[in-house]
């Protein structure tokens, strides 16, 4: 058994899903620890609450939002010079956490501060995320002016990094890998336990997800579709005719999302590869002001598994023509590859010094950084 310390942006869910999706199989034999904030805190700590697993509270990156719901670049700056600020004091007291538990591997998803610690102490650190497409995947199959976006969002994962005795990107996309980046493991999305266990079926509603708050005019917009909307993201709320708004339940979610005809939704990575292994169309909102969520967009098109539109052009019609080519859209990646967990756990599987989950194969040997 070892010990294994995990740290994760906690802005949005994505990056929390993925890792409840990785802790749930790491802790059948080993001991987890969670470090997060924001969000992924709140998620992680309900789920875990009462179990073995730890949720450690951490300060954390977080972008910055408008009155509207759009990433603003000032309000991003303010809250980068806050973390900044206290950085110096929770690297301190990561290394000295570190020092007294000592952990086998830690493993980082988008979360600098921890692996920065482990760096010091010499903990061996692996690479988990989504981000990290920036610096490895081959993009020159996204339209130019975004990929001049995707050169400056590189720097700021390269400002993230730390050496790393293993990479994994998860994705739901799978465009060849950069010259010079075949140690890197790509993998799908993590998938949850109550994904992997849904039984997909197709009835009439749709589902919709919110990060923050819906696009001026879409919910009226919605609200003008002849089939239940059942809307999360936002709170549960009065029925506003066919707009049903559902309370945070992760299972109850995952059930109405493999039943539904179609998911309409902000462009988040792990939701969007979801509701492709659940064979379900996805018409795909970008943040505005979230190049990251524009590229995963474009990348949706591009397998014809669905469609995006910015969150200016939401309008019933354009809705109700998405829904007539839903049954159309279908990836053709099949399910097997879209999970990515059993390729993730592979691995991790050489650094815990295991040939199969939790069969030690004797001491673990030192690993080479990989810069």
């Amino acid at each position: 058994m070892a010990r294994i310390f995990i740290s994760l942006s906690g802005d949005g869910r994505g990056h929390a899903t993925r890792v409840r999706a990785l802790t749930e199989r790491l802790r059948e034999r080993h001991t987890v620890v969670i470090h997060t904030s924001g969000q992924g805190y709140d998620f992680l700590a309900r789920a875990y609450a009462g179990t073995e697993v730890q949720v450690r509270r951490i300060p954390g990156l977080h972008f910055g939002y408008g009155a509207e719901g759009n990433v603003r670049l000032g309000a991003t700056l303010r809250e980068t010079a806050r973390y900044l600020h206290r950085l110096p004091a929770l690297l301190a007291r990561l290394r000295v956490s570190l020092a007294v538990e000592q952990p086998e591997l830690v493993i980082g998803d988008f979360e600098p501060a921890l692996p920065w610690a482990a760096r010091q102490l010499g903990i061996p650190h692996v690479s988990l995320d989504h981000q990290h497409f920036l610096l490895t995947y081959d993009l020159r199959s996204l339209p130019g002016w975004l990929r001049l976006h995707t050169l400056y969002m590189g720097l700021v994962v390269r400002a993230y990094d730390s050496p790393a005795v293993a990479r994994v990107v998860s994705s739901f996309y799978f465009p060849p890998l950069r010259r010079g980046c075949k140690h890197v493991t790509q993998t799908g999305v993590l998938l949850r336990p109550a994904v992997l266990a849904a039984e997909p079926s197709s009835q009439s509603h749709v589902v919709v997800y919110w990060r923050r708050q819906a696009p001026p005019g879409a919910l009226d917009a919605l609200a003008q579709l002849r089939r239940e909307v059942r809307v999360y993201g936002l709170g549960q709320q009065e029925s506003r005719g066919p707009l049903r708004f559902q309370a945070a339940d992760e299972e109850r979610f995952v059930a109405d999302l493999a039943s539904c005809a179609a998911l309409v939704c902000t462009a988040g990575n792990q939701l969007v590869g979801e509701a492709i292994y659940l064979r379900k169309p996805v018409l795909a909102i970008p943040e505005p002001g979230n190049y990251e969520q524009l590229v995963n967009a474009h990348f949706l098109a591009q397998m014809r598994a669905g469609t995006w539109m910015a969150s200016h052009d939401f309008t019933v019609e354009r809705v109700r023509q998405f829904l007539e080519r839903a049954p159309q859209l279908r990836s053709d990646v099949p399910p097997a590859r879209m999970n990515g967990l059993p390729a993730a756990l592979a691995a991790l599987r050489p650094h815990l010094g295991l040939a199969t989950d939790g069969i030690p194969t004797g001491t673990r040997q030192p690993q080479p950084a990989i810069a």
